[in-house]
């Protein structure tokens, strides 16, 4: 079953009201035994198209998961990325800066995780956080010294953007796909979740007082992610912004996302040249004697 994800797909130059983009719904499963297919089905299909991409060595693919807390990022990661080759996909999460990356420019501390041709990263959070948090909490900025860069100041955030956008082609020149996938969680749909950690004892440490605390600026949240994804989703490197309230869905979507980037990459296996089919002929005599 192919799902159709261009409707989670933000176009070049649409202005984002997520209140009009959905945070559920008709799930494209009609049981959980389907649901359970899809997946396997999906996370099977990854595998090989992993290999594929692995052999043709021509990309690398950049995988970029937001959401406030409790969206199921994690989740996503674990069961649509399941089936992949751990040598060829490596996830890196991106907290609070120390003090050494707030020395430098606010690109730098990732660009260090960039996936090497014919290899996935899959950031868990990234430099976008940079617009996201920082823009909500701006004694963030304040640490990071930067030159006549008062918060208050619309310019900073629009030459953030620039600066992501520009990073992002340079990227897509020297043939790193990035795909951007924002997982849209109602407010509601958040408390039930919170709930659900405090009240199961296996999912107690999942839970914060920081989470609590950041779900009182979730208007702000709101704010910033909409001129985020305003600005910066473009036809080289989109933003998808995909319903969370349903996990299982959720996840059906965001392995479809991942198995469209690879079929766009149009990979196949290396060609053998004379010189090296002569070479494998020869190999295969020695060792059929």
């Amino acid at each position: 079953m192919r799902i159709d994800t261009k409707d989670f797909r933000v176009l070049e130059g649409d202005k984002v009201h997520l209140e009009k983009w959905p945070t559920k719904v008709d799930p494209v499963y009609k049981s959980k035994d389907q649901y359970k297919s899809l997946l396997e089905e999906h996370v099977a299909k990854l595998s090989t198209m992993q290999r594929l991409h692995h052999a043709s060595n021509r990309h690398a693919i950049l995988l970029i998961l937001q959401a406030t807390d409790a969206a199921g990022k994690d989740g996503a990661i674990r069961h649509v990325m399941s089936g992949v080759n751990p040598q060829g996909c490596r996830v890196y999460g991106f907290k609070q800066p120390t003090e050494a990356e707030l020395e430098h420019d606010f690109l730098w501390r990732t660009s260090q995780d960039l996936p090497a041709r014919g290899r996935i990263a899959i950031f868990n959070r990234s430099y976008y956080e940079e617009v996201l948090v920082v823009r909500v909490h701006p004694d963030i900025l304040d640490r990071e010294a930067i030159p006549d860069a008062p918060h208050h100041d619309r310019k900073v955030w629009h030459e953030r953007y620039r600066s992501i956008a520009e990073f992002e082609k340079h990227l897509g020149v020297n043939g790193t796909r990035v795909v951007k996938i924002y997982l849209h969680l109602s407010k509601e749909e958040q408390r039930k979740r919170f709930l659900e950690r405090l009240d199961d004892p296996e999912k107690n440490w999942k839970f914060s007082d920081a989470d609590l605390k950041e779900r009182e600026f979730w208007s702000d949240y709101t704010k910033a992610y909409e001129e985020c994804l305003s600005a910066t989703s473009t036809d080289d490197a989109p933003w998808f912004v995909v319903p969370a309230d349903d996990k299982e869905n959720a996840r059906l979507i965001v392995s479809q996302i991942v198995l469209d980037t690879f079929e766009g990459l149009k990979m196949s296996y290396p060609k053998t040249s004379a010189d090296r089919e002569h070479e494998l002929q020869s190999i295969r005599k020695e060792l059929t004697k």
